[in-house]
């Protein structure tokens, strides 16, 4: 039996980072000058994700790259399933998509539908299709990859898993829109996390949201999108559309046992409780996202999310920090039970323009028929680690000492034996995902989580750091979604 959050982690269940500033601020708060100088010197970080669950990371991190010092990018990532490798190389597509086939508003809508919708519009299922066929060429032809996503690096990958990979493009190309009865899916899932509570699931659902993602302190995601998400897996929809076409790329196999027989069986095996908004919808660093009128928030988790994607995208582009519109920040919209309510001017609308280019932000629909070609990143290098490969990076010597910064999602935190110590660097920073959003759990539980994974990090000679960004961004702490820890290698024994 699968359980609510799900066999698969499409998305993440914390707040997403740049790492490569949380790494800073580890050293800063040691207080220790000579771990300052050997970080200042460093032009190179390299950095481990393993079962980050999503591409939001790596994209943060890489489009703030331009805010510190300069240094080359070496990103590894490591999954539980190759269905994540597949979503990762769509989004980062995405991402990297050209002004000249799409511009910025554009990309933040096709991005978030991809990211946390199991129904799309019908143009985002047509561009997966036509991705798809690309992405068969990248990952069976070193020379088309290099052409096309100069930043991706397949080679570490297994044969078989390259050819795993192609199978998973060759089935989103499929044109059929009955091969995966997505809706039907999501509706058997909740029937089985639910059970006879699903007649009055509205209940619960409204019982999760207060109790739980409420007083775990998610209160800006506001009770009618996450009900709305709930029940039927669509969590953004920024702009006005038809969405019935079912995302393929949330589309995974799992062994479920049967009559003493195990069978192969395609579904969405992802969250059903949590929500997509928890990793890319809760912090932003614009202040008026979080003003109250009446005690409630005026603007909800949809609009942090497209304000977060969207100013990432402008970074990518242009390596220019994304200024909101005045406009913007002193708007009048209110949520109350899922009705926008705002009143704009038609000089409201003009001044709200972000300061892009017409073509930037709107471009022709026929634009999208020109050749993919990726925004350039000269410094960035993500390379995809094969499964299950974890326990042996640290036997092999170009992994030994190598990584500065290591990230564990809580569903891979196991992983972290003391026999990692071999890859850190000589100061390397490790971040571990609690288990604060994991609205299944009761507090105690959590707790004893916490208690858990920092003896795992001890036992591979980590030392917490708790005095890691002393400004919080917003009034609520998100912070207890990380674990903190520092290594050194010149203080051990």
């Amino acid at each position: 039996m699968v359980d609510s959050y799900g066999a698969v982690t499409w998305w993440g269940f914390s707040p997403v980072l740049d790492l490569q500033l949380v790494t800073e601020d580890v050293i800063s708060s040691l207080g220790n000058s000579s771990l300052q100088r050997v970080a200042s010197c460093e032009d190179e970080m390299n950095i481990l994700l393993v079962g980050a669950g999503d591409i939001r990371h790596v994209l943060w991190t890489t489009a703030r790259a331009h805010r510190h010092k300069p240094k080359k990018l070496n990103i590894f990532v490591l999954e539980s399933c190759l269905e994540l490798y597949a979503r990762d190389i769509l989004l980062l597509a995405v991402a990297l998509e050209s002004p000249k086939r799409m511009g910025l508003q554009e990309k933040t809508e096709l991005f978030l539908e991809l990211y946390g919708n199991i129904l799309v519009r019908q143009q985002t299922c047509e561009y997966i299709e036509k991705m798809a066929l690309d992405f068969i060429k990248m990952v069976t032809d070193s020379d088309y990859l290099e052409n096309k996503l100069p930043m991706l690096d397949l080679s570490q990958l297994k044969f078989k898993e390259r050819d795993f990979l192609e199978g998973i493009f060759k089935f989103w190309k499929n044109p059929d829109r009955n091969v995966f009865d997505v809706s039907r899916c999501w509706d058997m899932r909740l029937r089985q996390h639910l059970g006879v509570r699903y007649d009055s699931r509205k209940n619960v659902f409204d019982w999760d949201y207060h109790m739980g993602l409420v007083k775990r302190g998610a209160e800006i995601i506001h009770t009618h999108e996450y009900k709305n998400w709930r029940n039927t897996g669509i969590a953004f929809q920024i702009r006005e559309g038809t969405y019935n076409e079912p995302n393929k790329t949330m589309a995974s196999g799992l062994l479920i046992e049967h009559g003493g027989e195990k069978h192969a069986r395609r579904g969405y095996w992802g969250d059903i409780l949590v929500s997509p908004y928890v990793a890319i919808g809760m912090e932003c660093e614009e202040k008026s996202f979080f003003k109250k009128q009446n005690g409630k928030f005026t603007r909800g988790s949809e609009h942090i999310a497209e304000f977060n994607v969207l100013s990432t995208f402008h970074e990518l582009a242009f390596q220019q920090l994304y200024v909101l519109p005045e406009v913007e920040k002193s708007g009048t919209a209110e949520i109350n039970s899922g009705v926008k309510i705002e009143e704009i001017t038609e000089e409201m609308e003009e001044a709200a323009e972000p300061q892009c280019s017409e073509e930037t932000l709107h471009p022709e629909i026929e634009s999208t028929d020109e050749e993919y070609e990726a925004l350039p990143l000269n410094n960035v290098k993500v390379t995809f680690l094969p499964l299950n490969s974890l326990p042996d990076l640290g036997k092999k010597s170009k992994y030994q000492k190598r990584f500065d910064t290591v990230y564990f999602s809580n569903s891979m935190v196991h992983l972290l034996k003391p026999d990692m110590e071999q890859t850190f660097s000589d100061q390397a920073t490790v971040i571990l995902e609690t288990a604060k959003f994991m609205l299944g759990l009761k507090d105690e539980q959590v707790d004893q989580y916490v208690e858990k994974v920092s003896g795992l990090a001890r036992a591979a000679q980590c030392t917490r750091v708790n005095d890691v960004f002393e400004e919080d961004r917003t009034e609520k702490d998100w912070k207890e979604a990380f674990l903190f820890f520092k290594y050194n290698r010149h203080t051990q024994h």
